[in-house]
C-alpha cells in the first residue's frame, strides 16, 4: 500500500477490527520492487535487517552515514527440535555464524567492515556458544570456538564489541555457564578479539545516548540518536533515573537470574522515527505479598511510543505485557522467529488488542508457519499478520532520511534476496 492508503486507513483507528488486511497486503505486493532484488542502503537511510535462518536471531543494522553493528547471531542445533522445527538454512555444513555473515557482507556499504558486534544477553539462540560449532581454533595457547558470533568475527571485521558484563562477568552477580557454556564462548571470543584483532570491548552504557552512534559523517545526518534503556535488570526513566528491578531479590540472590532479564535494550531514533529492541528482556516473580513484579510492565512505565517494536523473546510465553505493548503503541511489530512455540497465541492477542491503544498495526514474523496457521486461522490477531510471512522471509525495515516516511519490505532467503512485499507508513501519522 501507498503512503495516502496507510494514512486513510489509519484514521479509522479503533472504529473497526473488520478491516480488510488481505487487501492492503496485496496492494504491498504491487510495489514497483517487488520481484527484483533488494536494491540496498543509500545514504542518509537507516535499515533495520531482521535476518531469518529458523534456528537464532539476528540483526543487522546501517546507520544514515553508513555505520553499522551485528545484533546477536545465535546458533544451535535446530534439526534437534523435531515438531517444533521450522524450515533452516544453515545445515551441518553451513552454520548460521556463517549465512548471518554473508547476508550482512551483501547488504552492508562497507562488506565486510562492520563498526559494532552487540550480545543482547547470553543464550545460544543469541550468541552461539560451545555445544554445537564447526571447529575448535587454538591462538597462542588459547582455544576458542566457531559458533555464532565467533563465525562472525572470522567473516567481518569488528572495531567495537559491546557486552552487558564486560571485564569481570560479575553483574549484577557472578555470570555462570549455562548447559551451552555460553559465557565461556564469550569470553574466549572476547579475549581473542583484543589480543589479535584489535577489537575495542566496552560494557554497555546504561542511558548513554552516545556510547553507539554515527561513526563515519555524523554531521550530515541531523535527529539520529541511539538510547541504551536496559541492561543487567536495571532501566533508566526519561530522566535518568535507574531503577534496579532485581534489588529485593539481590537481597538473597540465587546462583543465577534469569538470563533474558538481563537483556540489553535500545531505542534508535531517527527524526519521529522510533525503534525498540530489547534482545529477550521478560521475567516475572511473585512478592512475599503476592503480588506479581513483570519486568516488561515496568519498562512500559518509563519508555517511549515507538513506530516499529522487536518482540521481546520471540513473542514466547508470557513477554509483551499488557503495560508494555500499551506504551510501545507500535504500528509494527517484527518476531525472530526460529521455533513454531514462538509468537504464541496469548501474545499476538496483546498486540491485536485495540482496548490496549487504538489503531491499526501490524505483525511482521520472519515466518508464520503453517502449522500455526491451521491451528490459528479462526485468532482476531491473524487480520494484523502480514501475509508475506507465510513463508521464510528476510525482514527489512527502511526509513528514508529524515524519518518521517519507512518501509518494511520482505525478501526472500535465496542469494539474490528478491524482494516479496513491500508496506509503506508515515511515522508521524500513526
Amino acid at each position: 500500500m501507498d503512503r495516502r492508503d496507510f494514512i486513510k486507513t489509519s484514521a479509522l483507528a479503533g472504529a473497526s477490527l473488520l478491516v480488510d488486511w488481505d487487501n492492503l497486503f496485496a496492494a504491498g505486493t504491487k510495489d514497483i520492487a517487488v520481484g527484483l532484488p533488494w536494491q540496498g542502503w543509500k545514504k542518509g537511510h537507516f535499515q533495520i535487517h531482521f535476518i531469518y535462518t529458523g534456528v537464532a536471531e539476528s540483526l543487522f543494522l546501517i546507520f544514515p552515514d553508513g555505520t553499522s553493528m551485528l545484533l546477536d547471531c545465535g546458533d544451535h542445533r535446530g534439526i534437534a527440535r523435531n515438531e517444533r522445527a521450522l524450515p533452516i538454512l544453515s545445515s551441518e555444513e553451513h552454520h548460521t555464524g556463517e549465512i548471518i555473515s554473508k547476508y550482512a557482507e551483501k547488504v552492508n556499504p562497507r562488506g565486510k567492515d562492520v563498526d559494532y558486534m552487540l550480545l543482547s544477553h547470553y543464550h545460544s539462540d543469541h550468541s552461539g556458544g560451545e555445544h554445537y560449532y564447526t571447529e575448535k581454533r587454538v591462538v597462542d595457547g588459547e582455544d576458542y570456538f566457531i559458533s555464532g558470533l565467533s563465525q562472525a568475527a572470522e567473516m567481518l571485521n569488528f572495531s567495537y564489541a559491546i557486552d552487558r558484563c564486560w571485564p569481570t562477568f560479575d553483574d549484577p552477580i557472578p555470570l555462570v555457564d549455562d548447559g551451552d557454556a555460553v559465557m565461556t564462548h564469550m569470553r574466549k571470543l572476547y579475549s581473542y578479539l583484543e589480543k589479535h584483532r584489535g577489537v575495542k570491548i566496552e560494557k554497555f552504557d546504561l542511558g548513554s545516548e552516545t556510547q553507539v552512534r554515527m561513526l563515519h559523517n555524523p554531521g550530515s545526518y541531523k535527529g539520529f540518536s541511539v538510547r541504551n534503556i536496559c541492561s543487567n535488570g536495571r532501566i533508566i526513566t526519561p530522566e535518568g533515573e535507574v531503577i534496579d528491578l532485581y534489588a529485593e531479590r539481590k537481597k538473597n540472590p540465587p546462583r543465577a537470574f534469569n538470563e533474558n532479564g538481563m537483556s540489553t535494550g535500545m531505542i534508535f531514533s531517527y527524526g519521529p522515527f522510533r525503534f525498540f529492541t530489547a534482545g529477550d528482556f521478560s521475567d516475572y516473580w511473585n512478592r512475599a505479598d503476592g503480588t506479581r513484579v513483570d519486568i516488561e510492565d515496568e519498562l512500559g512505565k518509563v519508555i517511549p511510543s515507538v513506530n516499529v517494536a522487536k518482540l521481546n523473546h520471540h513473542g514466547y510465553d508470557e513477554s509483551m505485557t499488557p503495560g508494555l505493548v500499551s506504551a510501545l503503541r507500535a504500528q509494527v511489530y517484527v518476531s525472530c522467529i526460529w521455533g513454531c512455540g514462538h509468537d504464541v497465541d496469548s501474545v499476538l492477542t496483546r498486540l491485536a488488542d485495540r482496548n490496549l491503544y487504538p489503531g491499526n498495526r501490524v505483525i511482521c514474523p520472519t515466518l508464520m508457519p503453517v502449522q500455526r496457521r491451521k491451528v490459528d486461522w479462526d485468532k482476531v490477531w491473524m487480520k494484523d499478520v502480514s501475509k508475506a510471512s507465510f513463508d521464510p522471509g528476510h525482514v527489512v525495515v527502511d526509513v528514508q532520511p529524515g524519518g518521517r516516511t519507512y518501509t518494511v519490505s520482505y525478501l526472500e532467503t535465496g542469494e539474490d534476496l528478491k524482494v516479496r512485499s513491500v508496506m509503506h507508513f508515515d511515522s508521524v501519522n500513526k
